[in-house]
């Protein structure tokens, strides 16, 4: 692996620096997913990351699947000398990642308001364009109900009853709803500008998380490392630290090969599928597995253990036109994958089915000359051949390969 060197999270011409923290082996996954998602340039890895320039906006960056997190890039550089040194000058060493190079701090989070500032100013652009619909459905509404209330009036003034006063006030609180309403939605749109507008404040709160490993880890903890640089930060720039609620999180990664420092961009990591109820397989492997099976429009997949549905799910919400089947022995595991697509809204584009791998019927009906595939470059090897059915559609191809972890029929028409 090439040195690493100092390279600072200034935002450059061609866009700002970012890094993703990524698994193991997974490093070439994500570097050829930010340039072909992204147009990524300047894209190298360390071990665990992957460091990229990029323009792209926060909607973009949350699209990024082989990724666990991503961070705003303040610095890197060469590691610590901690090697025969005194505890008090690798301290000094630790304070010079802010005292040295002020301005890449402050040019990273001016970068980061500003990712903010945009990422909000679009969901108030669609906010406005919804609204104009909601209100004419609310005016609409208002409307009605003032129609029926006037044929109800009519009504009781014919039989001799005046409540006006009554209508009066059910009028009033009609209109303090709906007004309510509206300084809701206008107040949770200035929340989210104020909390853009705060982030470049003297009265900033941040909270820094360390993570060290190797020399370092013999010398200092974690904790007071973060105690080291938290003071240093509040020293330099005036920062007040916050543990609980900060409007900014600093990270800092040191080992043996490299010092790096940076800002988580999003809370919830990317690894975090909001569409996933129950976690299986993990996410990011479940998608680059998924990739490796070079899945075509008007394709058949079949993942013969499917699980709880992870590698399916994943498949199908990055190639939809494809007609996807899982399938387990287990009960229980079939009901999780069930939940799982019923949460992710996919209840239609996959099709779950109980087989056993070892009986000697699958349920699968497949065309006479299917062709399988078992992903290249996984742990199982790579194996790849023809496979057949009889006169009554009964499949043995799950027979012929043990370890087979996904199948891929081409049908030769689009299913979409």
């Amino acid at each position: 692996m090439a040195a690493v060197p100092t390279d600072s999270g200034s935002r450059p011409a061609a866009g700002a620096r970012f890094f993703c923290t990524a698994g193991r082996g997974l490093e070439p996954f994500l570097m050829r997913e930010v340039r072909a998602r992204l147009a990524a340039t300047q894209v190298e890895y360390i071990s665990g990351k992957v460091f990229f320039t990029t323009c792209s906006d926060l909607n973009m960056l949350k699209k990024l699947k082989s990724a666990e997190r991503l961070f705003l890039l303040i610095k890197k550089q060469f590691p610590l000398n901690v090697s025969s040194v005194s505890k008090g000058k690798i301290l000094s060493e630790i304070q010079r990642l802010i005292n040295d190079d002020p301005e890449s701090w402050l040019n990273a989070i001016s970068t980061w308001k500003s990712l903010l500032e945009l990422d909000a100013k679009k969901d108030k652009l669609f906010q406005r364009a919804a609204n104009p619909l909601k209100r004419k459905v609310e005016e609409n509404d208002i409307i009605n109900a003032k129609k029926l209330k006037t044929e109800q009036l009519q009504e009781l003034q014919e039989s001799g009853e005046c409540p006006l006063e009554k209508q009066t006030e059910e009028e009033t609180q009609e209109q303090d709803f709906f007004t309510e309403r509206e300084k809701s939605q206008e107040a949770f749109q200035n929340d989210v500008v104020k909390a853009a507008d705060a982030k470049n404040q003297n009265n900033l709160t941040f909270r820094v998380s360390c993570r060290c490993s190797g020399a370092i880890a013999k010398t200092f903890t974690a904790q007071e490392v973060g105690r080291i640089t938290g003071i240093a930060l509040m020293k330099q720039f005036g920062w007040k630290a916050d543990l609980r609620n900060p409007n900014l999180e600093i990270f800092i990664h040191l080992n043996d090969i490299y010092s790096v420092v940076g800002i988580p961009v999003f809370r919830i990591p990317l690894a975090s599928r909001a569409y996933i109820k129950t976690a299986g397989l993990r996410s990011t492997i479940a998608w680059a597995l998924a990739s490796l099976a070079e899945i075509q429009a008007g394709a058949f997949v079949l993942d013969p253990m499917c699980g709880l549905g992870t590698i399916l799910l994943e498949a199908a919400k990055e190639w939809p036109d494809v007609y996807y089947v899982g399938a387990d022995v287990s009960d229980s595991q079939l009901l999780g994958a069930y939940d799982n697509l019923k949460a992710a809204g996919l209840k239609n584009k996959i099709e779950l089915l109980q087989v056993s791998v070892i009986g000697k019927i699958c349920l699968v009906p497949v065309p006479n000359f299917a062709r399988f595939m078992k992903l290249p470059g996984s742990v199982f090897g790579k194996s790849e051949g023809n496979v057949g059915s009889d006169e009554l559609g009964t499949c043995h191809c799950l027979q012929k390969v043990s370890m087979l972890l996904f199948l891929t029929f081409h049908l030769g028409k689009s299913l979409s």
